[in-house]
């Protein structure tokens, strides 16, 4: 009886799994049109003259609205965006086992990304805004919550590419995976900022992945590819399960460490809160997490008879986070009796005239930059993260190229911790000048070429002509003139300047900067 049982249940089973997929069949397979969703896909997918020009502008367009810290620019960024198109056609041929059509979404892929990053990186190298913003931070840690955005956004992709309805719309969202961290990327080459470049890449290739095997899992689903074996049905299985499991990891990790960041601040606040009387204002706090040890900076409004001592307020962070660190704590007096309206005052008058020890520094900064570039203190651009500060000097009378070298110099030197890039005003280079029948550089010499070349680099000059360099390959025998101009090359060659021949000038010259130069 028992056996008869059991012979009932698993027929019972059959029939219960024979009915489902007849369901799946009829409700889910049938209506779809296979053969013109491939049709569509492979037309869109692949690499075309209008696929890199639209990609260029949504980049474009995508990197503006980062370094203008405007998502509503980003967003419309999207809008033209056609990345979602060749992902699609990679995610689906691996769902058919078509690997020409997966060649060729892929490569479609790979050039548009490149396409993408070098013309962001012309643009940011152009522009005058090259200072981190929110929404280039903010692409620069991926977690696993960026896999949950591309991983809905590809299913919402798929669905409308198969059902015909909304590409649009969630070829937006899908774009919006893709374009910002591509066009981060492109930032960070321009800026030369590696991290900033390999997070944003990092947050490309795993929002790319997570599209192409979400797109692959529903194509499975609506029928695409039911000719394949059961074998390599379960070998596609396994690979998406793999796949997903080994990104989930790290962007786990990721999304722990950002976690407990945010712990600690709130920690760090609480104990503020706590240690200061109810009367009292904690109005800033924020946590240096790549420094060593940890940086804890606070500003506190409190009554006058409830200040505290820093070190015991130290002492006592530190037994919090359970880590050792180092506490900038500004506590603003207000004298007995104050209430709410005075604490409020005391806020926006400290905001304005008493900042923090790190403000003050900058401030000191921006001021003593301006006064030796003869600039407005508001035309001084300063990188908070990277420590940077940049400034275009006014034309100051009797002032060389050289002399704009020096007060960079200086300027960095009084700085600690800051780096002072001063871009001068175009001008004429410094002579070189050469002794009768010598083709050594001396050093005044040497100190010209030096500043010709920081000159170049200030203004984004890729190339210097030099004077009687020969045009191809170096004589076997050349001349005192050659010889010279091959000196000079050697020079600026080993300084990433290329150098490119110009008119012989006897033995003072200055090289050449003009467009005619750089061309020959």
């Amino acid at each position: 009886m028992n056996g008869i049982a059991v012979e009932r249940s698993d027929l019972t089973d059959r029939l219960a799994r024979l009915a489902l997929y007849r369901w799946w069949r009829r409700s889910v397979v049938a209506p779809v049109d296979h053969e013109s969703v491939i049709a569509r896909i492979v037309e869109e997918s692949g690499w075309s003259p209008r696929y890199a020009f639209m990609t260029m502008m949504s980049a474009g367009i995508a990197v503006l609205g980062l370094l203008l810290s405007s998502p509503a620019v980003v967003i419309g960024a999207m809008l033209i965006s056609p990345l979602m198109n060749p992902i699609l056609g990679f995610g689906f041929s691996l769902a058919l086992f078509d690997f020409r059509e997966l060649r060729r979404s892929l490569k479609a892929l790979a050039l548009g990304a490149i396409v993408a990053v070098l013309f962001t990186a012309l643009i940011v190298t152009i522009s005058p805004l090259q200072a981190p913003t929110a929404e280039i931070v903010a692409r620069t840690r991926p977690n696993l919550f960026d896999l949950a955005v591309a991983l809905f956004a590809a299913l919402a992709g798929s669905f409308a590419i198969i059902r015909g309805r909304g590409e649009t719309i969630v070829g937006v969202a899908i774009a919006t995976a893709l374009m910002p961290p591509l066009a981060v990327v492109g930032y960070g080459i321009a800026t030369r900022n590696m991290p900033v470049a390999a997070g944003a890449f990092a947050l490309f290739v795993t929002n790319f992945i997570t599209i192409a095997l979400s797109a692959t899992a529903m194509a499975r689903f609506y029928g695409f590819g039911h000719h394949l074996s059961r074998r390599q049905s379960w070998m596609q299985t396994i690979v998406l399960l793999l796949v997903f499991v080994a990104m989930a990891i790290p962007l786990g990790i990721s999304l722990n460490r950002i976690g407990r960041e945010a712990v600690a601040v709130s920690q760090a606040r609480s104990l503020l809160t706590a240690r200061f009387s109810d009367e009292a204002r904690v109005t800033q706090v924020d946590l240096d997490f790549t420094a060593d040890p940890l940086v804890v900076r606070a500003v506190v409004i409190t009554p006058r008879g409830k200040m505290q001592q820093t070190p015991m307020i130290q002492a006592a962070l530190m037994e919090t986070l359970g880590r050792p660190l180092r506490l900038d704590l500004d506590q603003i007096l207000l004298e007995p009796g104050a209430g709410a309206l005075d604490a409020q005052r005391e806020e926006l008058r400290q905001a304005a005239d008493t900042p923090s020890p790190e403000a003050q520094r900058m401030t000191s900064l921006v001021k003593m930059i301006a006064l030796v570039t003869g600039i407005a203190a508001d035309d001084v651009t300063i990188d908070r993260d990277h420590r940077r500060a940049t400034a275009s000097a006014a034309a100051l009378p009797g002032a060389t190229v050289a002399t704009y070298r020096t007060l960079e110099a200086r300027s960095a030197a009084e700085t600690e911790g800051w780096s002072v890039v001063i871009v001068p005003p175009q001008g004429p280079l410094p002579e070189i000048a050469f002794a009768d029948n010598v083709d050594a550089l001396d050093g005044t010499a040497r100190s010209a070429v030096a500043t010709s070349i920081w000159a170049a680099r200030r203004w984004n000059i890729p190339a210097l002509g030099v004077p009687g360099l020969p045009a191809g390959a170096a004589p076997a025998t050349p001349n005192l003139t050659e010889r010279r101009a091959l000196a000079i090359a050697t020079m600026i060659r080993g300084q990433g300047i290329k150098p490119v021949p110009a008119p012989p000038a006897g033995q003072r010259f200055a090289l050449v900067t003009g467009v005619t130069a750089i061309a020959q």
